[in-house]
């Protein structure tokens, strides 16, 4: 069994102790590529998020991240440095979730 720090660098507390199925190794990939983004800012900042924090992604964590990938590239970027709120049609706790995780990575 891993240490508490160990876990905590491999992204597994993370999970905040549930027992979610991690995200299968191919949908992570496909979810990096898709992830790739055609401004420089959102790309590193959501690039470094799943560096972190990928093994540890649950399918309703990588739902949430694709609604947020599906934004324009400058609605995205304001919405990771907290400079918009999310669009009614997204707000939801999944997505309002992953968006404060993405901006605390």
């Amino acid at each position: 069994m891993p240490s508490d720090d160990s876990a905590a660098r491999n992204g597994a507390a993370w999970t905040r102790g549930t027992d979610r199925a991690p995200l299968p190794a191919d949908a992570l990939r496909r979810l990096r590529w898709r992830a790739r983004r055609g401004l420089l800012e959102n790309d590193l900042l959501v690039g470094r998020f799943l560096e972190r924090h990928g093994q540890a992604l649950a399918a309703d964590d990588a739902d949430a991240l694709s609604r947020l990938l599906d934004l324009p590239e400058a609605d995205l970027l304001d919405l990771l440095l907290g400079r918009a709120s999310l669009p009614s049609s997204m707000d939801g706790p999944a997505v309002r979730a992953m968006l404060a995780r993405l901006q605390s990575a």
